[in-house]
């Protein structure tokens, strides 16, 4: 816990200066992001700092292998879907971005299991993806691992759109769905383009003009 005080003292003495003015701003007019990023609770991959994002510009969710379950208002409690309710009808942003990443231990467990003496709630969980294990598991790819990384993805992106107030905005305009996957091994970025397919991010922008 002191590294973690140390690096408060650090971010007051430093940061918090520079940034005053920006937080006070946020306080006063209250949050206003244009995209979520629904991201995987791993340590390694921070989306804001994937994006290189301030406070206030990513409205953030983070939860076992970035999975979204399908729409289920049963009264039950829902915590990704409450955050994606909110985002849509609260904040009304204008994209979702659901962010994989490589070597993402809740796909590892789907793909071989939870591991003991896990299992109790990361069980349930991550079998909101087994139909995404298993149209990996029907094509046998060379790396099964990013291959359902990838499926999980794409079926997090479909379930969004089992969201009746999601695929309304989705379907007129207002809201726009992607889908991304970050290699923690090398720092790239993939999206899925229309194609449905990821393809890796140039890693500096194209020149103007």
């Amino acid at each position: 816990m002191d590294h973690l005080i140390n690096g408060y003292h650090r971010f007051r003495a430093s940061a918090w200066p520079e940034r005053r003015k920006q937080f006070e701003a946020l306080a006063a007019r209250g949050q206003r992001p244009r995209v979520m990023v629904i991201g995987c609770s791993d340590s390694r991959v921070d989306p804001g700092m994937v994006f290189d994002a301030g406070p206030g510009e990513i409205f953030t969710l983070r939860n076992v292998a970035n999975l979204v379950p399908p729409y289920q208002p049963d009264g039950s409690l829902h915590g990704t879907s409450a955050a994606v309710e909110f985002a849509v009808r609260g904040l009304e942003v204008e994209a979702i971005i659901v962010l994989g990443h490589a070597m993402c231990g809740g796909i590892q467990a789907l793909m071989g299991g939870v591991p003991a003496p896990m299992g109790e709630f990361l069980g349930p969980w991550i079998r909101i993806a087994a139909s995404a294990r298993n149209r990996v598991l029907r094509c046998d790819p060379a790396d099964a691992q990013l291959a359902c990384e990838y499926e999980a993805v794409r079926l997090s992106l479909d379930n969004l759109m089992s969201f009746p107030f999601v695929a309304e905005r989705v379907l007129d305009g207002r809201l726009q769905l992607l889908g991304g996957h970050f290699d923690i091994r090398s720092g790239v970025l993939a999206m899925l383009d229309r194609s449905g397919e990821f393809k890796a991010t140039p890693a500096e922008a194209a020149p103007p003009g």
